[in-house]
Protein backbone atom coordinates (compact mmCIF):
# COMPACT_ATOMS: atom_id res chain seq x y z
CA UNK A 1 0.00 0.00 0.00
CA UNK A 2 1.41 3.34 -0.98
CA UNK A 3 1.98 5.51 2.07
CA UNK A 4 0.47 8.51 0.33
CA UNK A 5 -3.03 7.32 1.13
CA UNK A 6 -5.02 6.51 4.23
CA UNK A 7 -4.32 3.10 5.67
CA UNK A 8 -6.61 0.49 4.15
CA UNK A 9 -8.29 3.14 2.08
CA UNK A 10 -7.29 4.26 -1.35
CA UNK A 11 -6.77 0.90 -3.00
CA UNK A 12 -10.35 0.12 -2.01
CA UNK A 13 -11.62 3.11 -3.96
CA UNK A 14 -14.26 2.13 -6.40
CA UNK A 15 -15.37 4.11 -8.52
CA UNK A 16 -17.16 5.38 -7.36
CA UNK A 17 -17.22 5.60 -6.61
CA UNK A 18 -15.90 4.68 -7.32
CA UNK A 19 -16.96 3.04 -7.57
CA UNK A 20 -15.96 4.98 -7.17
CA UNK A 21 -19.57 4.41 -7.58
CA UNK A 22 -21.36 2.68 -10.38
CA UNK A 23 -24.46 4.80 -10.92
CA UNK A 24 -27.09 4.12 -13.55
CA UNK A 25 -29.51 6.83 -14.56
CA UNK A 26 -31.13 7.23 -17.95
CA UNK A 27 -30.95 10.66 -19.57
CA UNK A 28 -32.87 12.10 -22.49
CA UNK A 29 -30.14 10.98 -24.92
CA UNK A 30 -30.20 7.22 -25.66
CA UNK A 31 -27.03 7.38 -27.78
CA UNK A 32 -25.10 8.97 -24.92
CA UNK A 33 -26.61 6.54 -22.40
CA UNK A 34 -25.45 3.59 -24.49
CA UNK A 35 -21.87 4.83 -24.62
CA UNK A 36 -21.85 5.71 -20.93
CA UNK A 37 -23.26 2.26 -20.09
CA UNK A 38 -20.49 0.63 -22.13
CA UNK A 39 -17.85 2.52 -20.14
CA UNK A 40 -19.56 1.52 -16.88
CA UNK A 41 -19.80 -2.15 -17.81
CA UNK A 42 -16.18 -2.25 -18.89
CA UNK A 43 -15.15 -0.57 -15.62
CA UNK A 44 -17.00 -3.29 -13.68
CA UNK A 45 -15.38 -6.06 -15.72
CA UNK A 46 -11.89 -4.67 -15.09
CA UNK A 47 -12.51 -4.04 -11.39
CA UNK A 48 -14.11 -7.35 -10.54
CA UNK A 49 -12.87 -9.79 -13.19
CA UNK A 50 -9.22 -8.77 -13.76
CA UNK A 51 -7.23 -9.83 -10.68
CA UNK A 52 -3.78 -8.60 -11.74
CA UNK A 53 -3.23 -4.97 -10.70
CA UNK A 54 -0.82 -4.18 -13.52
CA UNK A 55 -3.33 -5.51 -16.06
CA UNK A 56 -6.04 -3.49 -14.35
CA UNK A 57 -3.96 -0.34 -14.65
CA UNK A 58 -3.27 -0.84 -18.36
CA UNK A 59 -6.89 -1.61 -19.15
CA UNK A 60 -8.17 1.28 -17.05
CA UNK A 61 -5.76 3.64 -18.75
CA UNK A 62 -7.17 2.60 -22.13
CA UNK A 63 -10.71 2.92 -20.79
CA UNK A 64 -9.99 6.41 -19.45
CA UNK A 65 -9.03 7.48 -22.97
CA UNK A 66 -12.29 6.02 -24.30
CA UNK A 67 -14.23 7.85 -21.58
CA UNK A 68 -12.51 11.12 -22.56
CA UNK A 69 -13.62 10.56 -26.14
CA UNK A 70 -17.24 10.13 -24.98
CA UNK A 71 -16.92 13.38 -23.01
CA UNK A 72 -15.67 15.16 -26.12
CA UNK A 73 -18.52 13.71 -28.19
CA UNK A 74 -21.14 14.94 -25.71
CA UNK A 75 -19.85 18.30 -24.47
CA UNK A 76 -21.70 19.97 -21.65
CA UNK A 77 -23.16 16.72 -20.30
CA UNK A 78 -22.45 15.55 -16.76
CA UNK A 79 -22.91 11.80 -17.24
CA UNK A 80 -19.85 11.18 -19.44
CA UNK A 81 -17.76 13.36 -17.13
CA UNK A 82 -18.98 11.33 -14.17
CA UNK A 83 -17.74 8.12 -15.72
CA UNK A 84 -14.47 9.65 -16.85
CA UNK A 85 -13.97 10.65 -13.21
CA UNK A 86 -14.88 7.18 -11.93
CA UNK A 87 -12.46 5.44 -14.31
CA UNK A 88 -9.68 7.91 -13.47
CA UNK A 89 -10.30 7.32 -9.77
CA UNK A 90 -10.09 3.57 -10.22
CA UNK A 91 -6.89 4.05 -12.18
CA UNK A 92 -5.49 6.00 -9.24
CA UNK A 93 -6.34 3.14 -6.90
CA UNK A 94 -4.11 0.69 -8.78
CA UNK A 95 -1.39 3.13 -9.93
CA UNK A 96 2.09 3.41 -8.47
CA UNK A 97 2.50 5.61 -5.42
CA UNK A 98 4.12 8.24 -7.62
CA UNK A 99 1.02 8.54 -9.82
CA UNK A 100 -1.82 8.06 -7.32
CA UNK A 101 -2.25 11.59 -6.06
CA UNK A 102 -2.00 13.15 -9.52
CA UNK A 103 -4.67 10.81 -10.89
CA UNK A 104 -6.89 11.36 -7.85
CA UNK A 105 -6.59 15.11 -8.31
CA UNK A 106 -7.50 14.76 -11.99
CA UNK A 107 -10.53 12.66 -11.04
CA UNK A 108 -11.63 15.30 -8.52
CA UNK A 109 -11.35 18.07 -11.12
CA UNK A 110 -13.35 16.05 -13.66
CA UNK A 111 -16.06 15.29 -11.12
CA UNK A 112 -16.24 18.89 -9.97
CA UNK A 113 -16.78 19.91 -13.58
CA UNK A 114 -19.63 17.40 -13.77
CA UNK A 115 -21.06 18.83 -10.54
CA UNK A 116 -21.19 22.33 -12.00
CA UNK A 117 -23.37 20.93 -14.81
CA UNK A 118 -25.61 18.66 -12.73
CA UNK A 119 -24.69 17.64 -9.16
CA UNK A 120 -27.49 15.04 -9.21
CA UNK A 121 -26.31 13.32 -12.38
CA UNK A 122 -26.08 9.56 -12.22
CA UNK A 123 -28.78 9.47 -9.53
CA UNK A 124 -26.46 11.33 -7.17
CA UNK A 125 -23.34 9.60 -8.45
CA UNK A 126 -21.44 12.85 -8.99
CA UNK A 127 -21.79 13.92 -5.36
CA UNK A 128 -21.14 10.38 -4.13
CA UNK A 129 -17.97 9.99 -6.16
CA UNK A 130 -16.61 13.32 -4.93
CA UNK A 131 -17.41 12.28 -1.37
CA UNK A 132 -15.47 9.06 -1.75
CA UNK A 133 -12.44 10.90 -3.04
CA UNK A 134 -12.52 13.36 -0.17
CA UNK A 135 -12.42 10.65 2.50
CA UNK A 136 -10.05 8.25 0.74
CA UNK A 137 -7.38 10.81 -0.09
CA UNK A 138 -5.35 12.17 2.86
CA UNK A 139 -5.70 15.79 3.86
CA UNK A 140 -3.27 18.68 3.95
CA UNK A 141 -0.29 18.80 3.56
CA UNK A 142 -0.20 15.56 1.54
CA UNK A 143 -3.48 15.71 -0.36
CA UNK A 144 -6.85 17.40 -0.67
CA UNK A 145 -8.84 15.05 1.55
CA UNK A 146 -11.48 16.41 3.91
CA UNK A 147 -13.79 14.38 6.16
CA UNK A 148 -16.18 17.35 6.36
CA UNK A 149 -16.48 17.73 2.58
CA UNK A 150 -16.79 13.97 2.22
CA UNK A 151 -19.73 13.88 4.61
CA UNK A 152 -21.48 16.75 2.83
CA UNK A 153 -21.14 15.13 -0.59
CA UNK A 154 -22.12 11.66 0.65
CA UNK A 155 -25.16 13.00 2.50
CA UNK A 156 -26.21 14.81 -0.68
CA UNK A 157 -25.95 11.54 -2.60
CA UNK A 158 -28.04 9.76 0.03
CA UNK A 159 -30.71 12.43 -0.23
CA UNK A 160 -30.96 11.77 -3.97
CA UNK A 161 -30.86 7.96 -3.68
CA UNK A 162 -31.76 7.03 -0.08
CA UNK A 163 -32.21 3.33 -0.80
CA UNK A 164 -29.32 2.96 -3.22
CA UNK A 165 -26.75 0.18 -3.06
CA UNK A 166 -23.75 2.44 -3.63
CA UNK A 167 -25.01 5.47 -1.69
CA UNK A 168 -25.47 3.41 1.48
CA UNK A 169 -22.33 1.36 0.96
CA UNK A 170 -20.04 4.34 0.63
CA UNK A 171 -21.63 6.21 3.51
CA UNK A 172 -21.16 3.11 5.66
CA UNK A 173 -17.54 2.87 4.55
CA UNK A 174 -17.06 6.55 5.36
CA UNK A 175 -18.45 6.03 8.87
CA UNK A 176 -16.02 3.16 9.39
CA UNK A 177 -13.19 5.49 8.41
CA UNK A 178 -14.48 7.84 11.13
CA UNK A 179 -14.61 5.02 13.69
CA UNK A 180 -18.42 4.90 13.86
CA UNK A 181 -18.94 1.16 13.46
CA UNK A 182 -22.43 1.01 14.95
CA UNK A 183 -24.03 3.43 12.49
CA UNK A 184 -21.86 2.16 9.65
CA UNK A 185 -23.37 -1.31 9.88
CA UNK A 186 -26.92 0.03 9.61
CA UNK A 187 -26.07 1.69 6.29
CA UNK A 188 -24.28 -1.40 5.01
CA UNK A 189 -27.25 -3.61 5.87
CA UNK A 190 -29.55 -1.14 4.14
CA UNK A 191 -27.30 -1.25 1.07
CA UNK A 192 -27.82 -5.02 0.77
CA UNK A 193 -31.58 -4.45 0.85
CA UNK A 194 -31.41 -2.49 -2.41
CA UNK A 195 -33.03 -4.31 -5.35
CA UNK A 196 -30.66 -6.26 -7.56
CA UNK A 197 -29.86 -4.71 -10.94
CA UNK A 198 -30.03 -7.44 -13.62
CA UNK A 199 -28.82 -4.98 -16.27
CA UNK A 200 -25.40 -4.72 -14.55
CA UNK A 201 -24.76 -8.15 -13.02
CA UNK A 202 -20.98 -7.85 -12.66
CA UNK A 203 -21.20 -4.58 -10.74
CA UNK A 204 -24.17 -5.72 -8.66
CA UNK A 205 -22.65 -9.00 -7.49
CA UNK A 206 -19.20 -7.46 -7.00
CA UNK A 207 -20.49 -4.57 -4.91
CA UNK A 208 -22.58 -6.87 -2.73
CA UNK A 209 -19.51 -8.99 -2.07
CA UNK A 210 -17.67 -5.79 -1.05
CA UNK A 211 -20.47 -4.94 1.36
CA UNK A 212 -20.59 -8.38 2.96
CA UNK A 213 -16.84 -8.26 3.48
CA UNK A 214 -17.17 -4.85 5.12
CA UNK A 215 -19.97 -6.07 7.41
CA UNK A 216 -17.74 -8.97 8.47
CA UNK A 217 -15.00 -6.44 9.25
CA UNK A 218 -17.40 -4.38 11.36
CA UNK A 219 -18.63 -7.47 13.23
CA UNK A 220 -15.05 -8.51 13.97
CA UNK A 221 -14.21 -5.03 15.24
CA UNK A 222 -17.26 -4.97 17.50
CA UNK A 223 -16.39 -8.38 18.98
CA UNK A 224 -12.82 -7.34 19.79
Amino acid sequence: MAILFRAGGFAALCGVLLGLAAPAHASNDPAMDAQVARIGNEWARIKYRVPDKSQQYRQLDALAKQAAAVVAHFPGRAEPLLWQGIVTSEEAAVASMFSQLGLATSARDILQKAATIDPKAGNGGVSMSLGVLYYKVPGFPIGFGSAKKAREYLRTALAVDPGGLDANYFYGDYLIAQGDYVHAKSYLVKALQAPADPTRPVWDSGRRADIRALIAKVDKQQRS
